[in-house]
């Protein structure tokens, strides 16, 4: 039988695990009668744990957002890997978060257990981090666009472009995407009645959020990822191909970026890459340095680049 005080620490752990407990199946894990349950559920709350209890044949208890932020119970991999993006957003791509994120890492591991401080210095001896690559873009700026998104608000904000000309945009927000270099909003432009992708850092001072908005059918399915991927890695470009890639999808998805090209599975041992580039040499090139046997479906004029350039280096090494 487990002492109150550590039972009442395994019942806050299970509350905080799952959105909703049945009564009979929460009383069971503990090992405990329903009225006993009934008491620890009253004392959390008098710890100012916000536990919201619900009757009928639903019924049973749930963990609810309060008022203040309560203690959080972490198992030893959470902890860790709580720990590990702590420290990474110290020296991040999101200004502003660095002192906050080092004071919770101070607190996370002056709490942790001696098996577990152990492993985080050995990370901390181990991962060096490389120097930081793309602008940094500002927390509150992706708190505002990230809660306009969610609760589909209007922006209006300036926006400068490749070229330094600035503009002002009225959006409706869709969603954030990171390639791990940068930062993209994805937004219904209203003026240009078409999708668009935003660099983050080009937006000026601070977005005016306006009224709701009808949500939309999203581009790509829903899928924000492979729009972010096709806007960057296609849609900009002079040169854009279609190439199968001898290599199963699995695979190919750890040697091409999301911002280099989109990536569809053809079967179990194959894959299509769209991509693009100011070039056809760049691509020649890009395609060469991959080393994976491969077969352009388009351009023909890469086709013919290719045949070309595969003559020469016959020529050059008979």
């Amino acid at each position: 039988m487990l002492t109150s005080s550590t039972r009442l620490l395994r019942l806050l752990s299970l509350l905080q695990t799952r959105n909703h407990w049945m009564g009979p199946e929460l009383a069971e894990r503990l090992e405990v009668h329903p009225r006993t349950l009934r008491r620890d559920i009253d004392r959390l709350r008098q710890l100012g744990y916000p536990v919201h209890a619900s009757s009928g044949v639903a019924g049973g208890y749930a963990f609810r957002a309060g008022q203040a932020l309560p203690p959080l119970l972490l198992d030893d991999e959470e902890a860790l890997a709580v720990s590990i993006a702590l420290r990474t957003a110290t020296a991040g791509a999101v200004g502003g978060i660095e002192e906050p994120a080092l004071r919770a890492l101070v607190k996370l591991e002056q709490a942790m257990p001696a098996r577990l401080r152990q492993q985080v210095d050995a990370l901390r001896s181990t991962i060096l981090p490389m120097d930081r690559v793309g602008p940094v873009v500002d927390a509150s700026l992706l708190a505002t666009l990230a809660s306009a998104c969610r609760d589909q608000l209007r922006l209006a904000f300036t926006y400068g472009d490749s070229k330094g000309r600035s503009a002002e945009r009225s959006v409706e927000p869709q969603g954030l995407a990171h390639t791990g270099h940068r930062w993209y909003l994805v937004a219904w432009d209203r003026v240009r009645e078409d999708w668009r992708t935003f660099r983050i850092d080009r937006i000026v001072g601070t977005p005016t959020v306006g009224a709701h908005f009808a949500p939309r059918v999203s581009p790509d399915g829903g899928d924000l990822k492979a729009y972010v991927s096709r806007s960057l890695a296609v849609a900009p470009y002079a040169e854009q191909a279609r190439i199968v890639l001898h290599a199963p999808l699995s695979e190919a998805v750890h040697r091409i970026p999301p911002s280099v090209g989109v990536l569809n599975a053809l079967d179990a041992e194959r894959c299509v890459l769209e991509c693009g580039a100011h070039s056809l040499d760049t691509l020649v090139y890009w395609l060469v340095v991959l080393d994976l046997d491969f077969e352009v479906l388009a351009p023909q004029a890469l086709k013919d680049r290719l045949r070309a350039i595969g003559e020469r280096a016959l020529r050059c090494a008979p």
